[in-house]
């Protein structure tokens, strides 16, 4: 008789109880986390919405479909660890990249499923198709996201014309320290699952894949606070302290997405319809310093409370920030030049923010930690979106003081893969 396997307890249910045989029979998949919670900096860019905008977190060990409208991992509930990959194209075949991208489509459709990325030969004198490393794993609720670079739509493939005004090139903004080995890219994968090896697996795997046709430029990991660690699912935070994405837009109800997030055939470009445009920051935070920022600067750099989450001067989380408040001394309690202050950009411009925070040891050359936030946003426009509100938080954001931006890329995502057709079929 095969030994039970007790899963995790989802919130009102009772726990599911599967036989190892059908573990196995789940298979694998894998990879490892990247950035930060669902929002910038959690904290870099919040609005002033005074409503939660996170559904209620979907089962652990779950599966996403691959194929759909839109691509998972976009509007998806944010998974405790991301793993992301920028590839620059080492071919000038165009028929090359449409191979590249059906073999990506069909191993991405086995991963998200918690499959190995293809069937295996038993061929002792060849090495397996699939790295092994998430055997007898749960999906997990991975999802595999694709976009395209500006540097995409250069002359090699001959497909200029095809590149979307939306995808612009992002401006040199103020104080910006950008590095060129943590900066854009022909193509980008967001990687995002419940277990840091099955994301790792997916990017090592779709790197084995491109050999000869396209190499990694940059790789990132990052994370969350995990699902055991906060089984009720509140507002994440940063690793300066603060709560992050408390007013990220309510992104579950569709009409808000349509607005916000999906792009739209008549914005421009026919192809990129149903897709998207994905911003990301690599954010490094000056940990040292803001370790030894009293606690009244550092609320007052976010415009928040601490411990609640509150807007300065309110009582809750969600409580709507009152900007017009004065204290004692005849100053707004909220600074007008505070992160949050800065980012409601007065309610009129919204992104969806889904970041994670990374740590990757030390700074060998100073000794101090090199951690932050990987910033992802995804939006309908960046060039009404993203870059005027970077734009105003690069200007005069307090938290400044505390941060260096030094990588960067934005991203046109691709329409979702319907059953039969791969990335970037719209296009290619």
């Amino acid at each position: 008789m095969d030994r039970e396997i007790e899963q995790p307890q989802n919130e009102g249910r009772e726990p599911k109880r599967v036989s190892r045989r059908d573990v196995l029979k789940m298979g694998a998949v894998g990879g490892i986390g990247l950035l930060l919670g669902a929002t910038g900096l959690k904290g870099l860019s919040l609005l002033d919405e005074p409503k939660p905008a996170s559904a209620k977190p979907a089962p652990a060990a779950g599966t996403i479909p691959f194929y759909g409208a839109h691509q998972g991992g976009i509007v998806t509930p944010m998974q405790d660890y991301v793993c992301m990959g920028a590839f620059d194209f080492t071919t000038t075949s165009l028929e090359t990249v449409r191979k590249l991208f059906k073999q990506w489509t069909d191993a991405s459709a086995r991963i998200a499923a918690g499959e190995g990325v293809a069937d295996e030969s038993g061929n002792a004198l060849v090495p397996p198709a699939d790295t092994g490393e998430t055997i007898g794993l749960l999906p997990v609720r991975t999802t595999l996201t694709f976009g395209l670079g500006a540097s995409f739509f250069d002359d090699r493939f001959g497909l200029a014309g095809k590149r979307p005004k939306a995808l612009a090139d992002i401006p040199a903004f103020k104080r910006d320290e950008l590095v060129p080995e943590w900066s854009h890219g022909d193509v980008i994968v967001q990687v995002c699952a419940n277990d840091p090896q099955v994301a790792f697996h997916a990017i090592r795997n779709l790197a084995r894949i491109a050999r000869g046709k396209a190499v990694l430029r940059w790789m990132q990991q990052g994370y969350q606070r995990s699902g055991l660690a906060d089984p009720k699912g509140a507002t994440p935070r940063n690793l300066l302290g603060f709560k992050d994405g408390t007013n990220n837009p309510a992104v579950g109800d569709a009409d808000v997405a349509g607005e916000i997030v999906w792009a739209k055939g008549a914005d421009g470009a026919p192809w990129m319809d149903g897709g998207s445009y994905m911003a990301v920051r690599r954010i490094r935070m000056r940990i040292e310093v803001w370790d030894r920022t009293t606690l009244g600067e550092q609320e007052a750099t976010f415009g928040r409370h601490r411990d609640s989450g509150a807007p300065l001067g309110q009582a809750g989380e969600f409580d709507k920030a009152d900007y017009a408040k004065t204290g004692k001394n005849g100053k707004p309690i909220i600074p007008a030049d505070s992160h949050m202050a800065l980012a409601s950009m007065g309610g009129k411009v919204k992104i969806h923010r889904r970041g994670y925070s990374y740590s990757n040891g030390i700074d060998l050359r100073t000794g101090q930690l090199d951690a932050g936030l990987l910033f992802i946003c995804f939006n309908r426009d960046p060039r009404e979106q993203f870059i005027p509100m970077q734009e105003k938080l690069a200007a005069s954001d307090r938290l400044n003081e505390y941060i260096q931006h030094v990588g960067s890329g934005i991203y046109a995502v691709l329409p979702g893969v319907r059953e039969g057709g791969y990335i970037g079929d719209t296009l290619l």
